[in-house]
């Protein structure tokens, strides 16, 4: 009888459970690492979004408030004449209206004298001259008037010009500074929410600047995009989703259609410039022309979306209006195209926010020029939001910066507002089958 020894190199078997349990390890690791990464990449966007926000938020907000000073004006008849209206002496009125705030200053070198006037904007002549011409009896009175200052002291109030700083490499000297700070001793400085952002059009000047104009603009221009692009958007839509036989030319168009809508949207521009400009005639740098552009750019989107909504459909909504006599048009608009609409409005504003953010094809038509008035219908000159930002930025005034800013806080806010009205949308009426 032999002895039955346990041998120390004999392999160990390794059960089932053992296996199942180490690859389930194995398996729930890799899980947890991407859910890491995921979390890894969201925290990352987040972080840049919060950087960009943040870094527009803290070079905006200061053009969201501009300076002004508060003068007592006489209104001089002898630099002022009744019968000479609108012409007069308006910038030597408010300069000696700035004299008589400024004890000790000699008004009477004319250096000295342009440096006060200096203070003031150059569209404060221009305030005081509307004012009375439309109010003549003001001739001979004395009126109190807050205008706006110039982009340097407006820059110094708000703390952008360092006080620190040599003389010799600030835009405001310490006489001038001086001046100011007498001026704000008196309480004649104040700083306002700047509403001329929102009513003044573009300006070389900055603290004149405004988004009146790109506001009319992108108006008339999304106007016309939507009034041509969604009625032939859904148009086509519908044809190829619901009358169109399914064969090698509705293939090709399909995809053409899905190819157009990644096409960069300087090809668009480039098309406009050369059909609509070039063929037709139109006017450049005007909205109707930008919106013909962004209605191209606009279409293949509002098709996409359109088709995929008239799917969602189920098709026993076809087959029970079918069933009850329904020819197959009374289907499609009575039935089908309703309960497909909240799909297709959401489609329609996300493509219509998308073709507000579009710079590069209104800057090959010219919605670029220097406007200092707003457009009053779709065929003036115009610029848009995003192309006043394009201007702005590349102004090399100091003041532009936080205008910039400003216009692109501006513009995004009416992205996120778009947006915003295409998710209530869908939420409100969108249904589940």
């Amino acid at each position: 009888m032999s002895d039955i020894t346990n041998n120390a190199d004999t392999p160990r078997i390794v059960t089932s459970t053992e296996l199942v349990a180490a690859s389930l390890k194995r398996r729930r690791n890799k899980q947890l690492r991407l859910q890491m990464v995921g979390m890894g990449a969201i925290f990352i966007a987040f972080l840049m979004l919060f950087i960009l926000v943040g870094s527009l938020v803290a070079t905006g907000w200061q053009a969201f408030t501009q300076t002004h000073v508060t003068l007592e004006v006489f209104v001089d008849p002898e630099d002022i004449p009744a019968d000479r209206l609108p012409r007069g002496d308006f910038d030597d009125t408010l300069e000696a209206a700035l004299g008589r705030m400024l004890p000790g200053v000699d008004m009477e070198d004319r250096e000295t004298a342009r440096a006060v006037q200096g203070i003031l904007s150059n569209g404060a002549q221009f305030t005081l001259r509307d004012r009375v011409v439309a109010d003549p009896s003001l001739i001979g009175q004395t009126v109190t008037m807050k205008v706006p200052t110039s982009d340097p002291y407006d820059q110094l109030n708000k703390g952008l010009i360092e006080r620190a700083t040599p003389e010799q490499n600030r835009r405001v000297k310490d006489n001038e500074i001086r001046w100011f700070d007498t001026l704000k001793e008196q309480g004649a400085i104040s700083k306002p929410f700047n509403l001329a952002l929102f009513t003044n059009a573009d300006s070389r000047f900055p603290e004149q600047a405004g988004l009146k104009g790109a506001l009319v603009g992108s108006f008339w221009a999304l106007l016309t995009c939507f009034l041509i692009s969604f009625p032939l958007g859904i148009g086509a839509a519908i044809y190829l989703e619901e009358f169109a036989k399914k064969n090698r030319i509705s293939d090709f168009i399909e995809v053409n259609i899905n190819n157009l809508a990644a096409v960069p949207s300087v090809v668009f521009g480039l098309l406009a410039l050369a059909v609509f400009i070039g063929w037709f005639g139109l006017p450049r740098s005007a909205p109707f022309v930008g919106g013909l552009t962004l209605a191209l750019m606009t279409m293949p989107t509002i098709i996409i979306a359109t088709r995929a909504a008239l799917k969602s459909v189920p098709p026993s909504i076809r087959e029970a209006a079918l069933g009850l006599g329904a020819s197959k048009q009374q289907v499609v608009f009575q039935h089908v195209l309703p309960l497909a609409m909240p799909g297709i409005l959401t489609g329609t504003i996300i493509g219509l926010a998308q073709a507000l953010g579009e710079t590069a094809p209104l800057l090959l038509i010219g919605m670029n020029a220097f406007i200092t008035s707003a457009a009053s219908s779709p065929f003036d000159s115009a610029t848009a939001l995003p192309t006043q930002i394009f201007i702005w930025a590349d102004s090399p005034e100091r003041g532009f910066v936080s205008r910039t800013s400003a216009a692109i806080l501006v513009l995004l806010g009416f992205l996120v507002l778009m947006n915003g009205i295409a998710i209530f949308l869908r939420q409100k009426f969108e249904r589940r089958w």
